[in-house]
């Protein structure tokens, strides 16, 4: 295939789980032909209005905002102005694509994804949607029937979006996590982080803000004295959000040893190739880069997300033996027993690793880019 310079808006964002997708497919089509043109295309006040001009890309922003499920006063407020949003992001939508002129957009979900591509798609401008998740999102279900080509990670799509348009892809991860550490990497992991190679390693990780249910349920095990923790030592990513709450926790429990708390990690690679077992939610990106790692990993899918993405997510993993669940609302007195059974069960570990590195899908920015092209 012919990979011409073309003009490209990438629309979508709100969380990392839809912008680090969005940045590797920029990236792939950068490489592909340095001389494309990309418009990100974002929401004022999201995170991707700070994430992706640090990777380089110019990003537009649309006044845009969800509807909130909660049911409060200042939700109430917020859902009433929705629909004037909706409106006036529109017409900016569609200024932005008669400026532009794009020759495709993308879309991979999230608030600013549905005007712009509504905009575009109006124009008769192609577009392609990339959806992270096992169960749809909303805004992309809304634009299945407008777009050409609908990009998955998961299998049973069919539900959601017209069949013929489904291109199973993958989610498209950053490329020093696509394969298993190899045992240098492993190596080199233990020793960055100061661990013992004689012991066997769990990394609990909870995204960047962290997670209050793994947290929670690492300072109810630490409290009953890491019962069952001999020759177990943990890397634990605890979240800026909970950082001072968790220093004076360690603080105040100094006599435990093996435990090295981080509110962030940014050698999230080495994190992985060090550990032997993996505790983690399960967004999307997350269940992906931990395929492509080969982790035995212990999923605690989080409760606090629309339509319960993650647990659809996990579940995928689960139903082929490539991982185990525990629910969120369990995790308190079970996730670390069931953790730390799986690190002295080497036959379930390995079982675990080579069944979800089987659901691996590697190359997904090159799928989507080619998807991308033929629509040029």
């Amino acid at each position: 295939m012919e990979y011409k310079p073309i003009r490209v808006i990438i629309s979508g964002g709100g969380t990392g789980g839809h912008i680090f997708p969005a940045i590797s497919i920029a990236d792939k089509l950068k490489q592909l032909n340095p001389k494309t043109e990309i418009l990100f295309v974002g929401a004022q006040g999201k995170m991707e209005m700070e994430k992706v001009p640090a990777a380089g890309y110019k990003i537009v922003g649309l006044p845009m905002a969800g509807v909130q499920r909660r049911l409060s006063m200042k939700n109430l407020m917020n859902n009433l102005t929705v629909p004037f949003r909706v409106l006036g992001s529109v017409a900016h939508a569609r200024h932005i694509v008669n400026e532009f002129k794009p020759d495709v957009v993308v879309g991979v979900g999230g608030y600013a994804s549905a005007p712009l591509l509504w905009a575009a798609t109006g124009k008769k401008i192609p577009a392609v949607i990339q959806e992270q998740n096992g169960f749809a999102g909303m805004t992309n279900r809304m634009l299945g029937n407008r777009v050409q080509s609908i990009c998955v990670a998961y299998e049973g799509m069919e539900k959601f979006f017209p069949a013929d348009k489904i291109v199973m892809s993958g989610n498209p991860i950053r490329e020093v996590l696509s394969q298993p550490a190899t045992p240098e990497q492993k190596a080199e992991g233990i020793e960055f982080f100061g661990l013992d190679p004689a012991c066997k390693h769990l990394f609990v990780v909870g995204g960047s803000l962290g997670s209050g249910t793994l947290n929670h349920a690492m300072q109810h095990w630490i409290q009953d004295g890491c019962p069952d923790g001999e020759g177990v030592e943990v890397i634990w990513q605890c979240g800026k959000y909970y950082k001072k709450e968790i220093d004076a926790f360690m603080e105040a429990h100094s006599g435990i040893k093996g435990i090295r708390h981080y509110d962030f990690i940014g050698r999230m690679d080495l994190a992985y190739a060090a550990a032997d077992v993996v505790i983690s939610r399960s967004g999307a990106s997350t269940v992906s880069e931990l395929c492509a790692m080969g982790k035995a990993t212990v999923f605690v899918p989080s409760p606090n997300v629309a339509e319960d993405h993650q647990t659809h997510n996990a579940m995928a993993l689960v139903r082929k033996k490539a991982a185990m669940l525990v629910k969120d609302s369990e995790a308190l007195d079970d996730l670390l027993p069931t953790a730390l059974a799986l690190l002295h069960s080497p036959d379930k570990m390995q079982q675990l690793e080579k069944n979800a590195e089987a659901m691996a899908l590697r190359n997904a920015s090159q799928i989507i880019c080619d998807e991308i092209y033929k629509l040029v």
